[in-house]
């Protein structure tokens, strides 16, 4: 999608790639922090920090970890808002074999 190299992605540029790639994630689906980091061209904690430092205006909810759950500080919330969009889980994972975004991710 774009180039790898720090030159190539100024950390606002990063952080508005993360931010379509978020809004993109159709609702009752979710993506993982690499799967998107390997869209964007970056790795899933930067991810994770462009979520972090302004992701609020996007469907934030739907991004979580390689092994299906979230965060730690948004467990609940989080759980609560995929739950509600009808996202498969298994207890406090999500299903990503089911919902997981991209197919080929």
């Amino acid at each position: 999608m774009r180039g790898t190299g720090p030159e190539a992605h100024p950390p606002e540029d990063v952080d508005e790639a993360v931010y379509d790639v978020v809004e993109s994630i159709p609702p009752g689906r979710v993506s993982t922090y690499g799967a998107i980091g390997r869209l964007v061209g970056v790795g899933p904690r930067r991810v994770a920090r462009a979520l972090s430092a302004g992701g609020a205006a996007v469907p934030w909810h739907r991004v979580v970890r390689a092994d299906g759950t979230a965060a730690e500080p948004v467990r609940v919330r989080q759980l609560e808002l995929l739950a509600g969009e009808g996202v498969p889980l298994r207890g406090a994972r999500v299903d990503l074999a089911a919902a997981g975004w991209p197919d080929d991710a």
